[in-house]
């Protein structure tokens, strides 16, 4: 099985970097369609004015775009919201031509966006460009939706990491320079006196993308990339809006980096066909995320979705289902703590791992805090959405000996 999944990760990363920037939408609606280099029609969902919400999550009352059996592929071309937003002209085109970018590397979809009468509140909503959802037959409340991310592969040469007032690690000292003034709107954005970096990715000499800034003689810094989807969910049972900025049990914008190509996401299902979504596409995130953004890079994202009943012995709990999301990679099994305070996030964090390890490990649950105080990572994910973040990392080679059916 990982032998496979290897093979088709391969294929799908030869597919997306052979194929010429920028990657254009390649279809107007939801279906099924034929990718180059993959053998027969795949499901694929575009980012338009139809297929996506800006600012909010779905619930219960968002129909889905799109409805596919367990075990389907999905392509999302997704949209970087960064570049579109108010604060930097609501003008997809004018930016980032701005920023030396020829007219037919911008995007179409993020073009159709930001000229659309989509509405949008800068200070009110939130800033993601959220496509789906797309259901999952059969999927039920109590079930797990399992997704393996299968590729993430950048669609123009060029991202975006901003700071804005009032929010980052540093509010109030970051950015430095005035406040935003009352009338700052698309049409004066320099009135909101935030800062946005435009950061060029390139392939280094052994062919891997790198970050590309420069310091005030001009001189390269030069960063290693790993793309990933910063939001990652299913639709929230609520007929309230979902703001798209702090994440929640339904996952959504959960920021947590290692979950990129070659890695599974376990969601707990809460309405009649999960419907998932996905975006806040990134090209690379630091832990912490601390000036507010990481580098925002519009993506071609690629799942496998896997129905898991409830009860079934795949799912990563003793109770037959999850309360919350769950991360596994090759190497790691990933528990997530997540609470507006930080230290409380650390402990939703380390309930979580002591849950994991004895419910599936078979561990003492003495024995297990004593393991995770010496052999787990308790990492940041990010500080900077309202919602905080720690993901644990729990190294599978610790329990290679444990025959225990454990998820994979």
């Amino acid at each position: 099985m990982r032998i496979r999944q290897h093979l088709m990760l391969l294929l799908l990363w030869a597919v997306g970097s052979a194929t010429a920037m920028p990657l254009q939408p390649l279809a107007e609606r939801p279906g099924k369609l034929s990718v180059p280099g993959v053998r027969g029609k795949v499901w694929y969902v575009p980012s338009t004015l139809s297929t996506i919400k800006w600012g909010y999550l779905p619930n219960q009352l968002d129909a889905p775009v799109l409805q596919v059996p367990s075990g389907a592929m999905v392509v999302f071309d997704t949209v970087s919201h960064e570049g579109l937003l108010e604060d930097q002209g609501r003008d997809a085109l004018k930016y980032f031509s701005s920023k030396g970018v020829a007219p037919n590397m911008v995007l179409n979809d993020a073009i159709a966006i930001t000229r659309s009468s989509l509405p949008h509140d800068f200070v009110k909503d939130g800033p993601h460009i959220v496509t789906g959802p797309i259901a999952i037959q059969g999927a039920q409340p109590g079930d797990v939706l399992k997704v393996e991310i299968l590729a993430v592969t950048p669609r123009v040469p060029y991202g975006v990491i901003s700071n804005r007032h009032g929010k980052g690690a540093l509010p109030g000292e970051m950015p430095e320079g005035p406040p935003p003034e009352s009338d700052a709107s698309a049409a004066q954005p320099e009135k909101f006196h935030n800062v946005s970096v435009f950061t060029p990715i390139r392939k280094d000499k052994h062919g891997r993308w790198i970050g590309v800034m420069k310091n005030m003689q001009g001189k390269e810094v030069t960063f290693a990339t790993a793309p990933f989807m910063g939001v990652m969910g299913v639709a929230a049972a609520t007929d309230q809006p979902v703001h798209s900025v702090p994440p929640g049990v339904y996952g959504g914008n959960m920021d947590v980096k290692d979950l990129g190509p070659g890695t599974t996401v376990y969601l707990p299902v809460f309405v009649e066909g999960a419907n998932f979504y996905t975006g806040d596409p990134h090209m690379v995130q630091a832990n912490g995320e601390v000036a507010l953004t990481a580098l925002e890079h519009s993506m071609r994202a690629t799942f496998r979705f896997t129905l898991l009943k409830q009860g079934d012995p795949r799912i990563p709990s003793a109770s037959g289902s999850l309360e919350k999301p769950f991360g596994e990679t090759r190497d790691y099994w990933i528990a997530i703590g997540l609470n507006p305070d930080l230290d409380e996030a650390m402990k939703d964090a380390v309930r979580e791992s002591l849950r994991f390890l004895t419910e599936k490990l078979g561990m003492d649950r003495a024995v297990a805090y004593a393991y995770l105080s010496a052999a787990t990572d308790f990492n940041v994910s990010q500080v900077v959405d309202r919602t905080k973040g720690i993901h644990a990392l729990i190294r599978k080679r610790d329990f290679s000996k444990i025959k225990k059916t454990a998820p994979h």
